[in-house]
């Protein structure tokens, strides 16, 4: 089983193979941090993002990380929150086994995780983390080459949910 930790900082400065990007359907620059993580890599990140022409919520894809400290950047979709009866939960959970997927078929060892969907798309904090755990412990139980998984905050308030979520699970 993989290493699960709580990083409070910067997630474009972490020396992982693979930062996860909470992306939007379109792979384009935003806010939050998917703007900082593109503004970050460089320029060519937005071009190798319309390459692959979008990706559906729930979903992940894999590029360069140009010029990040991670080699990577896995864009994993996040639905926005509608009230929790629109298969939210269940999409989340997907985009999370996703980038999952795409970093075992890379063999990479380490990654790192924002909170997808808590900023503009509104998912609730506390369900977003829950559903992030469970689906980041179980994608990890198939994927042999990951050794260290970060769930990558800004604040104390996320740190906190994540440590007592985590402790609910070791």
């Amino acid at each position: 089983m993989a290493e699960l930790l709580v990083t409070v900082g910067d997630i474009t400065a972490l020396h992982v193979d693979a930062i996860v990007n909470a992306a939007n359907e379109q792979l384009m620059p935003g806010g939050g941090v998917c703007g900082a993580i593109h503004r970050a890599a460089g320029p060519q990140l937005a071009a190798a993002c319309r390459a692959e022409g979008g990706c559906e919520t729930g979903g992940a894809v894999i590029t360069s990380g140009f010029d990040l400290a991670a080699r990577f950047v896995i864009h994993a979709v996040g639905p926005v929150w509608r009230g929790g009866h629109h298969n939210e939960s269940g999409l989340l959970a997907s985009c999370y086994r996703r980038a999952i997927e795409l970093a075992g078929q890379a063999q990479l060892s380490s990654i790192a995780f924002p909170a997808i969907s808590c900023g503009i798309f509104g998912y609730p904090k506390e369900q977003a983390v829950e559903v992030a755990v469970t689906a980041v412990m179980a994608a990890c139980n198939g994927v042999q080459s990951i050794k260290t998984v970060h769930f990558s905050v800004r604040d104390s308030e996320m740190a906190t949910l994540y440590t007592q979520t985590l402790r609910k699970y070791a």
